[in-house]
């Protein structure tokens, strides 16, 4: 068996810092994710922009992604994190302020600045691999993620026991997640990551226009399979509130089915680096776009509770194989000079892709029939063609390496 290179303690030590915070910083993101679209219900007139508040939180990561992410390369991880964690609280204080006021653009305005958080947080998976070896860098992805199976389990409870405290629905959820960023956010002192790239010998190197990038069959792949899993995760889930609840289940139900979620989201990843090591990052992300598919048809199954825990169990495990792969294979294609705009180009185009996703998923449940079963339906057969996509890219990249091995 081959050991891990010494340098894997330091890279050890950084994904146990970045596990605490996926944990802390991270709980408000299911948080967000229950309340956000029940806010927006209540502050707007309009039942089809319900889950906009949502949208633009993923609209605020697509736009923050190309700016963060070579800033990160300049001046190091640990900045780019801060700032996260500081808009984390600063977005939170103006959506409590667009609450207290009932105004739904304010409300709309904090949530924008809440994706600057998100963004900030997506890097915490690349953050891993910065220092790990090669052959450490999956399960380091995979450790990190998992850090949010413990935010699974406290964002929601903790929502639980904040959403109704004040006389304005929600805004105890979003003074809670204003205390969740500015606590969790001095855990970044302990990370040891370089402070910039500036000094790596391959620095004087010129990167790759994003051309030719998109041009390398596996960053092309791993883009359009992250944005595909990634973006119908979020199209489902966005829409899972307003579904159980419209089907007159309760606001609870609603946040334990979050919270069944998110833990299927993350508790796969103590095991899926093992996975991808084992039998290849190609199977493992089609087996995630296959179970994705499965989560659909389990919920145009039916309406019942249980219906709704099963397809959000396997929305998350489905999406863990399928991004957690996506990020692995982006990972092993790029040199470590053109990190800051590979990483930044792939989560502008997949978190873009989550923004339409998230707009596409009120539009749908509200607007694309006049039920809620129908509107349901629409969600997840909306899910098709995008599975399809993936999964032809994904084959193509399979025949394209077998040609040239």
């Amino acid at each position: 068996m081959t050991e891990a290179l010494p340098d894997d303690r330091l890279a050890k030590r950084n994904v146990t810092v970045l596990v605490a915070a996926q944990a802390i910083l991270g709980g408000q993101m299911p948080m967000i994710f229950v309340v956000g679209g029940l806010a927006g219900g209540m502050l707007t007139d309009n039942p089809c922009f319900a889950t906009l508040p949502i949208s633009l939180i993923v609209f605020g990561s697509m736009t923050t992604a190309p700016w963060l992410s070579p800033l990160m390369q300049k001046y190091g991880r640990k900045t780019g994190f801060f700032i996260g964690a500081i808009a984390g609280a600063l977005g939170s204080a103006v959506s409590a302020y667009g609450l207290y006021v009932a105004s739904f653009a304010i409300f709309l305005l904090g949530s924008y600045i809440s994706g600057i958080y998100m963004s900030a947080q997506g890097f915490y998976r690349f953050a891993a691999t910065d220092t790990a070896s090669e052959s450490f860098r999956p399960k380091a992805i995979s450790f990190v993620m998992a850090g949010g199976l413990i935010s699974a389990i406290l964002g929601p409870q903790l929502n639980k026991l904040v959403q109704d405290v004040s006389v304005v629905p929600f805004l105890g959820s979003y003074m809670a997640i204003i205390a969740l960023n500015l606590v969790g956010m001095f855990v970044f002192l302990l990370l040891r990551l370089p402070k910039g790239t500036s000094k790596e010998p391959t620095a004087t190197l010129a990167p790759r226009s994003r051309m030719q990038l998109l041009r390398d069959p596996s960053i092309l792949v791993a883009i359009a399979c992250g944005m595909v899993a990634y973006s119908l995760m979020n199209l489902v889930m966005t829409a899972t509130p307003l579904a159980v609840v419209g089907c007159g289940l309760t606001k609870n139900n609603a946040n334990d089915i979050v919270s069944a979620h998110v833990i299927a989201m993350f508790l796969p990843s103590f095991f899926s680096g093992h996975l991808i090591n084992r039998f290849g990052v190609e199977k493992i992300m089609g087996l995630g776009l296959l179970i994705l598919g499965s989560a659909g048809l389990t919920a145009l199954n039916g309406l019942e509770l249980g219906n709704f825990y099963a397809a959000l169990i396997l929305l998350g495990v489905g999406w863990n194989f399928g991004f957690i792969g996506a990020t692995t294979l982006l990972t092993r294609a790029h040199a470590p000079h053109e990190r800051g705009r590979v990483q930044g180009m792939n989560d502008a185009i997949v978190f873009g892709c989550v923004t339409i996703a998230s707009i596409a998923s009120g539009g749908l449940m509200n607007c694309s029939g006049g039920t809620v079963v129908q509107g349901w339906a629409a969600v997840n057969y909306a899910m098709v063609p995008f599975l399809l996509l993936a999964g032809a890219a994904l084959l193509w990249l399979v025949i394209t390496n077998k040609r040239t091995a």
